[in-house]
């Protein structure tokens, strides 16, 4: 039997529906960054402009953070050597679970490899070792938590999105069985944010846990980086909190923070935690250094939800379809495949900014995207660029504009630093 005709014919659907992933072959600049290099598919190279990082603060590049992962490098080695159940636990890991565990006020914390690891891990362990659990889901919940609630033996509901009345009505028919929400603060594609004090409480009115994601706002929202939760001030209400170190902290991993039973359950039940090895200790180390800064820079913080809202309003005032929200994700609509991948071509090929298509399984058909991500370290010069370029693309490929909102309002910090004459002052 020839197998080999089987693969083809998938990978020829994928190209039929036109979801076929493209990779670009981008080399990152510490001292330029978000300038990179591209490698054309034609061997030559090309300076381009990144607007689709998840670094979200540049962390990846920040002095202190290499220079952790250097120094532990060249004094520990490259490697893990193992599963911490072989090789035994880095100090570096033992450091960076400290700090998590006090960054979200919570006992104790547990590192994975990656944010995807750790909630399939951490959601099908809790939700086995309680007797008689119900999963309640949210619709719009990340693939790595629908995989954890899938690979559990649990019953699973799953609640409309953000919809309080139908969570309640779950909770309600539940009646005394344990009960575990599982949720996310701030979803990635929309940008929307999650009613997180009146899921939390629901859960308590119900007695209910509560498993938050919230790998989009850690090291980006709260006092300290501590996400939506400490933002809006429950985070003591939440009883398992998981995030990633690979976005908002800039390495590499996942972990999940809560009460130390619970965290020990995890670590000494969960397969995919006990038969992987473990991270290595330079990046926990740098890990580790990022979540220190971050605990003691607000101002880095500020600075990007500055460079998001102006990306933002500067995009809607040219009449560009971004997606309203609150958050730092910045939508804009394209809602066709086909058109979607050409307009990211365009904007490599011809004006050098780096936007990757966003297109189904990863949102629904018909949603089709381009997702920017401002940084701290984009410009006024870089805003004006991308709305430019983005202009021109939209009306060679012939996507329509919308209407701009008749007032487009921007707080007095950002205005201030914004340099498009179409976004009006609240205050004026």
């Amino acid at each position: 039997m020839v197998y080999r005709r089987y693969f083809e014919a998938a990978v020829f659907r994928l190209r039929s529906e036109r979801r076929y992933r493209v990779f670009a072959h981008i080399e990152r600049d510490v001292e330029s960054f978000p300038e990179a290099v591209w490698h054309r598919p034609d061997g030559k190279t090309q300076d381009v402009t990144i607007w689709c990082s998840n670094d979200y603060l540049g962390m990846g590049q920040h002095p202190e953070v290499i220079a952790a992962m250097v120094e532990t490098a060249a004094k520990v080695g490259a490697g893990a050597g193992g599963t911490r159940n072989i090789s035994g636990t880095s100090h570096a890991i033992v450091e960076l679970e400290r700090e998590l565990a006090d960054l979200h006020g919570k006992e104790a914390a547990l590192v994975f490899t990656s944010g995807w690891i750790s909630n399939l891990a951490a959601i099908s362990t809790i939700a086995d070792l309680l007797p008689n659990c119900l999963i309640l889901s949210d619709a719009s919940n990340h693939n790595s938590m629908i995989e954890g609630v899938k690979r559990s033996r649990a019953e699973t509901k799953i609640f409309r999105h953000n919809d309080l009345a139908h969570l309640e009505e779950l909770l309600i028919a539940a009646g005394e069985r344990p009960k575990l929400i599982v949720f996310e603060s701030l979803y990635s594609m929309n940008g929307n944010v999650a009613p997180v004090a009146e899921i939390a409480a629901l859960a308590e009115r119900y007695g209910a846990m509560t498993y938050i994601d919230e790998v989009h706002a850690v090291g980006m929202y709260g006092p300290r980086g501590g996400g939506v939760c400490e933002q809006v001030g429950v985070m003591h209400k939440i009883d398992v909190i998981e995030g990633t170190l690979a976005k908002g902290f800039g390495t590499l991993g996942g972990y999940v923070a809560g009460d130390a039973a619970l965290i020990d359950a995890i670590r000494g039940y969960a397969p995919s935690f006990i038969f992987t090895t473990a991270l290595p200790p330079a990046v926990a180390a740098a890990a580790c250094a990022a979540v220190r800064l971050l605990k003691a820079r607000p101002d880095m913080r500020d600075a990007h939800q500055r460079a998001s809202a102006i990306t933002k309003h500067a995009l809607g005032a040219a009449g560009l379809p971004v997606l309203e929200n609150s958050s730092h994700i910045v939508p804009v609509m394209v809602r066709d495949a086909q058109l979607c991948k050409a307009a990211s071509d365009m904007l490599l090929e011809r004006h050098h900014i780096y936007i990757q298509p966003i297109n189904y399984p990863t949102v629904a058909k018909g949603s089709e995207r381009l997702r920017i991500t401002p940084t701290p370290r984009h410009s006024h010069a870089h805003i004006g660029n991308l709305v430019e370029a983005m202009v021109d693309v939209w009306r060679t490929l012939g996507i329509p504009f919308v209407e701009p909102p008749a007032n487009l309002l921007l707080d007095e910090k950002s205005a201030e630093r914004c340099t498009y004459p179409e976004i009006k002052l609240a205050a004026q």
